[in-house]
């Protein structure tokens, strides 16, 4: 993590210098970045999953269960990254829109955890 942590520092930094030189060149290296920084965090991202796919077997969860939190969360986090990214490109109403559209699909994306909630209260009334 520590290598990670230095390396976005030191691509924001050349992203500062950069965009008082060229501002859509700078953008184009804290993508980059970000793509690169993402790539090297996959290995965290299995390894949750694995151990979410070892509790859901302790707990006797259905994978229907775990499938929407999981969807929630990875929207939430591409929103996050997207909408900053467009803020630092000074697009701050794409960035809105994008948090607006990130909230919808992640409210689609719980609608089947309601359901089952749901369908659960009608069974036990």
């Amino acid at each position: 993590m520590m290598a990670l942590a230095a390396a976005g520092v030191a691509a924001a930094l050349c992203g500062v210098v950069v965009r008082q030189k060229s501002p859509e060149l700078s953008i184009l290296l804290v993508l980059t970045a970000c793509v690169l920084l993402l790539w090297n965090t996959l290995p965290f991202f299995q390894t949750i999953g694995e151990l979410l796919e070892e509790l859901a077997a302790l707990g006797e969860l259905s994978p229907a269960v775990l499938q929407p939190m999981v969807k929630t969360v990875g929207l939430s986090l591409v929103t996050k990254l997207s909408s900053s990214l467009c803020r630092d490109a000074g697009e701050g109403g794409i960035a809105a829109f994008l948090e607006v559209a990130g909230g919808g699909g992640a409210v689609a994306a719980a609608l089947p955890l309601l359901k089952m909630v749901l369908e659960l209260v009608v069974d036990l009334l």
